[in-house]
């Protein structure tokens, strides 16, 4: 065990970090730990864990890409999740890096199969609902009834994505003011939804599918799974790039690893993309390791 109080770290290069070390650190943050817990319980340096964090995310992002294309999807769900990255909007300011304030991740959803089919991590304008849209059309083969919020940058998004080759409703959730704003508990609890709207915008949407509960759940789970989504916590994102890695990893894990209790295969099997279970190993195996670096000769100083 590592000597606390000796305040040494382990601090591995890549190329040196055993593979069993790779995986309990993946497994860590996978189940929501923070960087700085995660680095506590594995006893190695927090840069390590960062470091590993980025490789992995890296491959994820690509895996999923190459991976998850060419879906014969029925019935789709589109959301976006709030958190932020080194300070709420309200605290930016000039001198603050790029990417700092709020940042939405829009995500999409099978309803069969609960496979996270895309996801983007952006700003909550019509340029990022352009860009997720379009990656989620090309990733389907078949035509598909969607539902989202009644956000309106999805109208036009929706419509140059996938034109009328489509089922699309929206549903426009009311929510009511019955809390008084001086307690404690209009802070901690959300507004009581008091009814939802149907919109049929294209084609024709099975009323009986018209729903978000799915995605909705899967907000709940990323909150759960990944210690930077945790509202009222310092574990908030401080780099927008470690933000998008963690996600991606999030995802990956979610899809080929985690059983769904309700499916009891993973959703990339349900979704028949694979036919097995995938690791944590087979993750952190994605990343491609670094062949040792070149030391230069030694020389030895003379000292006159």
């Amino acid at each position: 065990m590592l000597d606390r109080s000796s305040k040494e770290y382990y601090i591995y290069s890549m190329n040196t970090l055993p593979i069993e070390k790779k995986v309990q650190i993946i497994t860590l943050l996978v189940e929501g730990n923070s960087l700085r817990s995660t680095s506590r319980i594995a006893d190695v340096s927090i840069n390590t864990v960062t470091k590993l964090l980025v490789e992995v995310g890296k491959a994820c992002e690509t895996f999923h890409y190459e991976t998850v294309k060419d879906l014969n999807s029925t019935r789709i769900q589109a959301d976006e999740i709030w958190s932020f990255c080194y300070s709420k909007q309200k605290n930016v300011t000039q001198d603050m890096r790029i990417g700092s304030g709020d940042v939405w991740t829009w995500t999409a959803i099978d309803a069969d199969s609960k496979l996270i089919v895309s996801w983007l991590v952006g700003d909550r304008s019509a340029d990022s609902a352009n860009q997720f849209m379009n990656d989620v059309a090309g990733r389907l083969s078949n035509r598909v009834q969607l539902t989202t919020d009644g956000h309106k940058a999805y109208l036009s998004a929706v419509a140059g994505a996938f034109g009328n080759d489509i089922d699309y409703a929206m549903l426009q959730k009311q929510y009511g003011n019955d809390y008084d704003a001086t307690k404690a508990e209009r802070k901690y609890s959300p507004a009581k939804c008091i009814g939802a709207d149907k919109m049929n915008i294209t084609g024709c949407p099975d009323e009986n599918h018209i729903s978000t509960s799915y995605v909705e759940r899967q907000n709940l789970t990323m909150r759960m799974s990944i210690r930077r989504f945790t509202r009222l916590t310092n574990a908030f994102s401080k780099k927008i790039e470690n933000h998008c890695h963690a996600i991606a990893l999030h995802f990956v894990y979610y899809n080929f690893v985690k059983q769904h209790k309700t499916l009891r295969v993973t959703p990339a099997m349900a979704a028949g993309i694979t036919k097995r279970f995938m690791s944590i190993e087979d993750i952190v195996r994605l990343a491609p390791i670094e062949a040792p670096k070149k030391r230069g000769v030694y020389k030895k100083k003379l000292v006159s």
